[in-house]
């Protein structure tokens, strides 16, 4: 008799543990679901807000020939170097895009602060790199490629090409730019002059170099800590590349 009596107290107690057992169960996971709905709302409108910003942007600089891919990709870059106050130059963002031909015009100076495009000019690439299109790219010395990725803009100096921007690789694409002595710096080979006489603009050992003509206003511009982005679809650029993968938020905007 004592022994059935404890049985039905051990059953009437399970009964209970069970029940407000998965109660507790079915409000995590209530919880848990509101949550998560409401991250991916906020993530949601995150996007949608940014998108919005980047097209009006991108409408107000009027030059398609800055491929939307390179211009959303530096954006983002721009904005997560800003936000962890990298930049000590943030008025500025420089595109050079790599997929366009070395005879036309592939570098994009940008004012942040009035979104406006200031400056579009010709820029070299490195000897191996390819001929008038860029094919290949590395980070070794001694290689004159180019190397493609984020950028940011150092000190001036007067070296062997004269009047020069230091240049500091922030990825493992470009990690040896200042050991490699990768700077932007003026040329004689970056004139369409050149190109009228040999078919396709000069080439460098790896620097981004530029004509004569602005160059001292662009450099005075960029210098000391602003944003580069070399662009170029490399796939194993992509696979390993952190910096501008994330939205950014439009409060730093």
């Amino acid at each position: 008799m004592y022994y059935l009596r404890g049985l039905m107290k051990w059953l009437v107690l399970l009964g209970f543990t069970v029940f407000f057992g998965c109660f507790s169960m079915r409000a995590g996971k209530v919880a848990t679901y509101e949550t998560s709905n409401k991250t991916v709302d906020e993530e949601r409108k995150k996007e949608i807000e940014y998108r919005a910003f980047l097209d009006c942007f991108y409408e107000q600089l009027a030059d398609d020939a800055l491929p939307y891919e390179a211009f959303d990709r530096a954006v983002r870059g721009y904005f997560e170097l800003k936000n962890k106050g990298v930049l000590k130059n943030d008025r500025y963002l420089t595109i050079i895009d790599f997929t366009e031909s070395s005879n036309n015009e592939r570098f994009f100076l940008i004012d942040m602060f009035n979104q406006r495009l200031v400056y579009k000019t010709l820029v070299a690439h490195g000897s191996n790199t390819g001929e008038e299109f860029s094919q290949a790219f590395s980070n070794q010395d001694g290689s004159h490629k180019s190397s493609i990725g984020f950028y940011l803009t150092r000190e001036t100096y007067n070296g062997k090409h004269d009047f020069s921007l230091k240049l500091d690789g922030l990825e493992f694409s470009n990690s040896n730019a200042r050991d490699r002595g990768i700077v932007i710096h003026a040329a004689d080979y970056v004139s369409y002059e050149f190109i009228e006489e040999n078919g396709r603009l000069g080439r460098s050992y790896g620097c981004p170099a530029l004509p004569h003509q602005d160059y001292f206003d662009i450099v005075s511009k960029i210098k000391e800590g602003a944003c580069l982005f070399i662009y170029y679809p490399d796939e194993g650029y992509i696979e390993k590349s952190v910096i501008g993968k994330e939205i950014p938020a439009i409060d730093g905007i």
